[in-house]
């Protein structure tokens, strides 16, 4: 059969569906889409099959259909650009419309370390992708995550990327949907900016972290640490031998987490306390970051130690 009868019939499935919306019409509909080879379209008609409250031939069968073209259209993206690292599906715009996420990157030979990271995101009901570049869009480990972060009851898009630093620190980037277009709503530069702090080791076998955004103070308890870490900078009597400052490193794990069970996730942020040096970690610093409808804000904040030997 010519291209012709396939377009021919595409158009008159596409006045069925328009003139009784019967579900049939929809698979057949896919099922001609995918044979002029329109790849991308018999996927929406497929997602949107999947919105009746009855699909035809059933709703499991068309899951299948709709698996086996996503495969498809992943392969041929790949063919065109630079490699799909992740992807999730989702209603990022509200239409009640499953709409697909990607992360692409060039992959670097013999490492895992990726380069040129871009976010994409399709709208499932009209096929069109926005390309949205990263600020800092180098480095391992790309991660999605899709969920209502605002609490507009639309999903927000999460991405992560480990830098590789000593300091286990990532870059993080929040994207929501705002008047049909996605824009950036949380950047890890700004977190880092805005949230400073001084570490400061006192006598005693203490130490302090001031949080300057919080206008709080944290004393931790250094026995934890064993003796023999504490005999190289304590004498005999606990008095520090000299002064020592430690730091609080970028932010290194930003998760989505629904405390209240509602649906709506809160971020909780973690940055870690550094000693001495890096590898001398005292802690964490954990914030829990709640969206205002402007900005994210600190709903609370604490310090968690790592515990020691019981005897």
């Amino acid at each position: 059969m010519d291209m012709d009868y396939f377009r021919n019939a595409i158009r008159y499935y596409y006045t069925k569906i328009q003139e009784t919306n019967e579900p049939y019409f929809w698979y057949y509909l896919a099922d001609a889409q995918l044979r002029a080879g329109l790849t991308e379209e018999a996927l929406q008609t497929i997602n949107n099959a999947l919105l009746l409250p009855n699909p035809y031939p059933s709703r499991k069968e068309l899951l299948e259909v709709q698996a086996k073209l996503q495969s498809v259209s992943l392969r041929e993206i790949n063919l065109n650009g630079p490699s799909i690292v992740t992807a999730k599906q989702g209603d990022i715009d509200g239409d009640g419309i499953i709409d697909n996420v990607f992360l692409t990157a060039n992959s670097t030979p013999d490492s895992p370390f990726w380069e040129n990271i871009t976010l994409i995101v399709q709208n499932g009901k009209t096929n069109h992708d926005q390309q949205i570049p990263l600020k800092n869009n180098a480095g391992y480990n790309p991660t999605l995550f899709l969920g209502d972060v605002t609490g507009n009851h639309v999903d927000d898009i999460l991405v992560i990327i480990d830098t590789g630093g000593s300091g286990g620190t990532i870059y993080a980037y929040l994207f929501s949907c705002i008047n049909g277009q996605v824009r950036q709503i949380f950047d890890s530069d700004v977190f880092n900016e805005d949230y400073k702090y001084s570490v400061t080791y006192l006598d005693q076998y203490k130490a302090s972290v001031i949080s300057y955004k919080r206008k709080e103070k944290y004393i931790l308890d250094l026995t934890y640490k064993g003796q023999e870490y504490l005999s190289d900078i304590y004498d005999g009597n606990g008095v520090l031998v000299a002064p020592i400052e430690g730091w609080v490193n970028p932010l290194s794990g930003l998760y989505p987490v629904d405390f209240n069970r509602d649906g709506t996730y809160d971020l909780k942020a973690y940055q870690r306390i550094a000693g001495q040096y890096n590898a001398d970690s005292l802690g964490f610093v954990q914030t829990v970051l709640k969206w205002n409808g402007q900005e994210f804000v600190p709903d609370r904040q604490n310090v968690a130690i790592f515990g020691g030997d019981y005897r």
